[in-house]
């Protein structure tokens, strides 16, 4: 056959069409694959947590008869010392106090530290230490943020137990006794973490709040207790056993939510954290998109801050405990990636190429169907486990309605605060203070 110039440039040619129709195969399947994980990874989480969290239900709570509202059996009541860190707190020091003084529990005090308050929150403080001798006030004249101001109250102290709340919330009179049962019984306990409940809910933001910390906050905390280890305390209701916290140096000054990073510093130690859903706590949480936004940046970029510092100590055989939580933690923020270069793909395919078969892709499929029906499953779980701590506000199912709207106002938000956060996470300067910033505390109805 004799040489031709389409011969040879064919002969050239065909291996860089066929190396070309291989690449695109593959990435044909591995955009397929993304497609699947971005569907299939919240589905199988889902049913991961209804699965802990019934288990927990169950093992704890099943043989608890009536509501929170009784008091355990303690063969001792040793002293605690409640911790109130506040900052800019004159709207709300007041009633929270108060509320602490009905403590159904004998031997307790009483620490608030003004963190360099703007607003005449020191003067309240003095004022109702003089009134109650459980009291006292310990006045850091500059702002030197929680984890200082924590750290502070706990070395002055007289009691083993510690419990902290934030200025703003409202413990209920059984909570000191509940937190108290699981350190005398099991001294591996580190650290307990209550159930905060939703105060304000007079919005949209405030109603889905109060199904998320259910059938969201509530149902993971129950799961990871079930699998052995828990991300974080709650940072507005938690307890400590005080030679824990000296073992690992107490809260770390530079992380953004002292919380997560006290959690992840105990358990990586050996102690361990327990989940005490009896423990109810009523807390404020915004009610506004901007305040939202910032409170779930900043709880994403404290979840990646830990990662990042504790990431060669989870190389030591004793952390094995904590490689499954890091683990699903780092998907979590893989998948909200993906997610979000999915949802750019489609935006530009649906304004370049607005073809039929476009459109029939945001048309409800199995699997969208699939993933709401499993969504509406979770909620009606966890609502029903958790039902029996909103005696003070007539249960939660008349709440399971507003959690409709939960996969659309709060994925998204989600998706645009992981992202943020884990990009603040990462170009943050290893040492910087983390200081206290103005809240949104929710509308309130006066």
């Amino acid at each position: 056959m004799p040489l031709t110039f389409n011969t040879f440039w064919s002969a050239l040619t065909t291996p860089l069409t066929e190396q070309w129709q291989d690449l695109t195969q593959n990435w044909i399947a591995f955009n397929d694959f993304i497609e699947e994980f971005i569907y299939y990874y919240p589905l199988f989480m889902a049913y991961i947590w209804m699965f802990g969290a019934i288990i927990f239900y169950f093992r704890y709570e099943w043989s608890q008869r009536g509501n929170s509202e009784n008091l355990p059996e303690l063969g001792d009541y040793p002293p605690v010392s409640i911790l109130i860190p506040c900052y800019n707190e004159a709207d709300n020091i007041r009633e929270t106090i108060d509320v602490l003084l009905q403590q159904k529990y004998p031997n307790i005090e009483i620490i608030a530290i003004n963190d360099g308050s703007k607003d005449n929150t020191l003067a309240i403080l003095l004022e109702l230490a003089q009134q109650h001798p459980q009291l006292r006030v310990v006045n850091l004249h500059t702002n030197q943020g929680k984890a200082m101001g924590l750290r502070t109250a706990a070395l002055l102290a007289n009691s083993e137990l510690l419990i902290c709340i934030d200025g703003d919330a409202l413990l209920a009179p059984e909570a000191v006794a509940w937190m108290v049962k699981p350190f005398l019984t099991n001294p591996g306990v580190g650290a307990i973490t209550g159930n905060p409940r939703i105060r304000n809910r007079s919005t949209l933001l405030g109603r889905i709040q109060v199904g998320e910390f259910s059938a969201i906050v509530g149902m993971i905390k129950r799961a990871q207790r079930t699998y052995g280890r828990v991300f974080t305390v709650s940072g507005v209701i938690a307890a400590f056993r005080k030679s824990a916290l000296h073992d690992v140096g107490y809260w770390s000054n530079d992380m953004i939510t002292e919380d997560i990073d006290i959690s992840w510093k105990l358990q990586l130690a050996g102690w361990s954290i327990l989940y005490e859903p009896n423990a109810l706590c009523w807390v404020l949480m915004p009610e506004t998109l901007q305040g939202l936004w910032k409170q779930r940046v900043r709880w994403a970029q404290g979840g990646s801050e830990v990662l990042l510092r504790y990431f060669r100590a989870l190389f030591r055989w004793s952390s094995h405990s904590m490689w499954p939580l890091y683990i699903e933690c780092l998907i979590s923020i893989i998948w909200s990636f993906l997610m979000l270069l999915s949802l750019l793909c489609g935006a530009v395919e649906l304004f370049t190429e607005p073809t039929t078969e476009s459109l029939h892709d945001l048309s409800p499929s199995w699997t969208s169907m699939l993933l709401s029906l499993t969504c509406l499953i979770q909620f009606g779980v966890s609502l029903a486990i958790d039902s029996r701590y909103e005696y003070l506000t007539g249960g939660t199912a008349r709440y399971y309605y507003w959690m409709i709207w939960y996969p659309i106002v709060y994925w998204l938000i989600n998706i645009g605060t992981t992202i943020v956060g884990t990009v603040r996470a990462i170009r943050k300067k290893r040492g910087q203070r983390a200081i206290w910033v103005t809240v949104d505390r929710g509308l309130r109805k006066k």
